[in-house]
């Protein structure tokens, strides 16, 4: 009896192995389902190292699903009052020193975001990753002391602002610590690097972020939630366009 079980353990052991890895659009679901929330409001801290130094800025900001957000500029006093809408595949901004509302679209939305290394068309991604990309699991990795599996992802649709991405996944937390966002010629665009996590109720969640737009000069820009609440009620009108207004 012995011997018949450690037979059939050799001869499983490599499928029980394998099994427990899960497969790239699994790992891309759970990636997915550790960040979604049916609303969110967040007040965060958005750092742009620039060449002339640092610059400074925070925004709470309203999220229902992934279709519609709603941004107010607390701080400093230059951006304050500036407010961001969007809805679906439309992006309004209220600049509030000229009362003027702009509407951003075509090749406006590849503009810098605010200064930052972020672009517009960073803001208008509405789609989950397993939605958008498909992902083949390439290999796993030690990154930052945590286990990683490496994921090389490819755009379902022409009109992705990025063909390609590859990602390091912590397999525990299923947060991607580190991204690189590809042009569809293989041309490398940006740099995605989270520094620090936290714990929600749902999950794992980026807490502090560094993004690097290599074509540009500077040390990137960082992203930190200093508030965050999960799933509260959010009244319709904050997603309509009134809503820009004084």
């Amino acid at each position: 009896m012995k011997k018949t079980f450690l037979l059939a353990l050799a001869l499983w052991g490599p499928t029980l192995a394998w099994a427990a890895t899960p497969t790239a659009r699994q790992i891309l679901e759970r990636m997915d389902k550790n960040t979604f929330s049916q609303t969110q409001v967040s007040i965060s801290t958005m750092t742009v190292h620039g060449e002339r130094g640092d610059r400074n800025m925070t925004v709470q900001t309203w999220t229902q699903g992934k279709d519609r957000s709603f941004s107010l500029y607390l701080a400093p006093a230059r951006d304050k009052g500036t407010k961001m809408l969007k809805l679906g595949d439309k992006l309004w901004i209220y600049y509030p020193s000229a009362d003027k509302v702009v509407a951003i679209a075509g090749h406006m939305l590849k503009n810098s975001m605010m200064g930052s290394d972020l672009s517009y068309e960073d803001l208008m991604e509405n789609s989950s990753l397993v939605e958008a990309y498909e992902a083949q699991l390439v290999g796993e990795e030690t990154l930052l002391d945590r286990k990683v599996w490496v994921l090389e992802l490819t755009a379902k649709e022409p009109e992705r602002a990025y063909q390609k991405r590859k990602l390091w996944v912590d397999q525990q937390q299923y947060l991607a610590l580190r991204q690189e966002l590809f042009a569809q010629s293989g041309m490398l665009l940006k740099r995605i690097e989270v520094k620090e996590v936290m714990a929600t109720a749902k999950g794992w969640y980026p807490k502090r972020v560094l993004f690097k737009d290599v074509l540009k000069t500077g040390l990137g820009t960082q992203w930190q939630i200093e508030e965050l609440e999960l799933d509260p009620p959010i009244p319709a009108s904050r997603f309509n366009k009134s809503s820009l207004g004084r």
